[in-house]
């Protein structure tokens, strides 16, 4: 784990050098104000955490962040990109891509198709490509990088098989997988532990740790405290869809206001 910050743990303050920002992001469903984000930002090449009770908004911010959902106000940019509005697709094509608490593999496809559709170069996506017969070493080029990637996740055995076929905690290794074929600059994993065995979340959690080695930023939804304490550089608390607090996770898990929002009523629980 790489050295803790040196930044104070009050809300929205600023970091030394953020790749992600993050501003009046707003979410509302009904009278519900799922997100309610003044400032945040998110430190280059570290695992920050998000953490919260049910509810707090943890995988909505990720569904505005990616693209799957539209903000009622607010902005956030990637690199000084600004990114509200842009398709889920685009947010991904420019860097910043996500996995979901049900994975989403594609059962009726192979392993090794699954990682080739999120391959960030398609072969003969477009006419003149096609034609010139470029897509030929795209695609050799697609299959070297996705074969490389599922070596590397333990997985390469299993290129040929269905997806569907795979067990629980194959499919988020797999998601994951997926995930870097577009060479991403941050990864963002909504609850990548749940329902995974312990031995595989042990391999799971080391492959999250290698994505911040190869110089990747990690946002990291988990209940599991024991293993945001032993992964994360950094900790955002969500409630009510606010950051309540942010900060190393030695210094989070003494912090009253998260001990009487979170903490306090989910101590050692694996809460869903």
């Amino acid at each position: 784990m790489r050295p803790e910050l040196a930044i104070p743990p009050e809300p929205g303050i600023a970091k030394p050098d953020p790749v992600l920002k993050i501003d009046g992001l707003r979410r509302a469903f009904g009278g519900l104000r799922a997100v309610d984000i003044d400032h945040l930002e998110i430190e280059r090449n570290t695992i920050t955490s998000i953490i919260g009770p049910n509810g707090a908004g943890k995988t909505t911010l990720f569904n505005l962040l990616t693209g799957f959902e539209t903000p009622d106000g607010g902005q956030f940019s990637l690199d000084a990109d600004l990114l509200v509005g842009v398709p889920a697709h685009r947010v991904a094509q420019r860097g910043m891509v996500r996995t979901f608490q049900l994975t989403k593999v594609l059962p009726g496809l192979s392993v090794l198709d699954n990682m080739l559709v999120a391959a960030r170069e398609q072969p003969g996506a477009t006419l003149r490509g096609a034609i010139l017969g470029r897509w030929r070493h795209a695609e050799r080029r697609n299959e070297e990088q996705a074969r490389d990637i599922l070596q590397r996740f333990g997985l390469i055995a299993m290129e040929a098989e269905y997806a569907g076929r795979l067990s629980g905690g194959q499919r988020k290794l797999l998601e994951m997988a997926r995930a870097l074929m577009v060479r991403p600059s941050v990864v963002m994993l909504d609850e990548p532990t749940a329902g995974v065995n312990p031995v595989l979340i042990a391999s799971l959690l080391e492959h999250v740790k290698g994505l911040r080695e190869a110089g990747m930023t990690v946002l990291f939804v988990e209940h599991d405290m024991d293993v945001v304490h032993s992964i994360s550089d950094w900790v955002v608390v969500l409630a009510e869809g606010h950051v309540i607090a942010e900060g190393p996770p030695g210094v989070i898990v003494r912090n009253p206001a998260v001990i009487e929002a979170y903490l306090g009523s989910h101590r050692g629980e694996d809460v869903r």
